[in-house]
């Protein structure tokens, strides 16, 4: 790549830095877009939710997106992993895997977070396919059916309540000892969700489409559908190499403008909300490649 230097480098090239990237790309803006082709959902069959593109794959979506993007000349990719992100004199500085580095005014975090799979056999190879993160995104395609939620807690409570206006057919997994007050289990009970505390020993799917729960002491429960809240981490250390600040959640932690702690740097996506969707990370992605162009316009005018 001839020209190192960009006004905007955006780490992360699914969703919602590629609408970033469209917003720059449109006021002439000289952008970089870093991605390396793993995004979260890679397993997720079908997208849903998004007006216009209800029931695509998530890659057609990136596919057609990326094409609308490469459309504005000032905007190039580059299909790598950043390694290493810092404060330079002027701005910041971005190295990848081979040691080169490239330089920007403005950075722009839109790379996501990885899911951390719990040690079970068979949850990775449903995550995304019929283990499932999100009743918005997913639950109308698993109405009614037989469904299972593997939470603890007030989390769990509060999707149990979601989830309950989409099938009547519910057991809350707990994976151990239930950590829900005692008020909560008796609205469960109430409600007719089953509370089940054994330890889970496998998922049982076929071609990632889940068939039963396998438990520890030997018992089996049928199921088709499973939504599950997992601990991820932030695919880009922001925090050690920038100084970005993380929410108590692991989330990075943005203004109303998208903007973080530290001057210049921006984060949209994934990587700031527990509202993850294709919808959500489009809108905060335009929003903040717009600010970023208003903070540039301001400096240089």
């Amino acid at each position: 790549m001839e020209n190192q230097n960009f006004d905007v480098i955006i780490i992360g090239g699914s969703y919602s830095g590629l609408s970033a990237g469209m917003s720059l790309g449109r006021s002439l803006r000289n952008v970089l877009i870093m991605d390396n082709g793993k995004p979260c959902n890679r397993q997720t069959p079908h997208s849903h939710n998004f007006i216009t593109h209800d029931g695509k794959t998530p890659a057609e979506i990136a596919k057609l997106a990326k094409e609308d993007v490469e459309k504005y000349e000032t905007v190039q990719f580059y299909n790598g992993k950043a390694v290493k992100t810092s404060k330079a004199d002027e701005g910041f500085e971005v190295e990848i895997s081979s040691g080169e580095k490239f330089y920007t005014k403005k950075l722009i975090l839109a790379s996501g977070v990885k899911d951390l799979m719990p040690d079970i056999p068979g949850f990775a190879e449903c995550w995304g396919i019929s283990v499932i993160h999100c009743p918005y995104c997913h639950g109308y395609e698993v109405k009614d059916q037989i469904t299972g939620i593997l939470s603890n807690g007030d989390m769990a409570y509060e999707l149990s309540k979601l989830i309950f206006n989409l099938t009547k057919n519910l057991t809350l997994f707990t994976n151990g000892k239930a950590t829900l007050s005692k008020e909560q289990i008796e609205k469960l009970n109430q409600n007719k969700i089953t509370l089940n505390e054994d330890e889970i020993k496998e998922v049982k799917h076929e071609g990632g489409s889940i068939q039963k729960i396998v438990f520890k002491n030997g018992k089996e429960i049928p199921l088709q559908a499973l939504y599950a809240k997992i601990p991820f981490e932030q695919n880009v250390n922001v925090s050690d190499d920038l100084g970005c600040e993380l929410t108590e959640q692991g989330f990075i932690k943005v203004d109303m403008m998208q903007k973080t702690n530290i001057p210049g740097v921006f984060a949209c996506g994934d990587n700031v909300t527990m509202m993850r969707s294709v919808a959500n990370a489009i809108a905060q992605g335009n929003f903040a490649g717009a600010v970023v162009n208003k903070e540039l316009t301001d400096e240089e005018f």
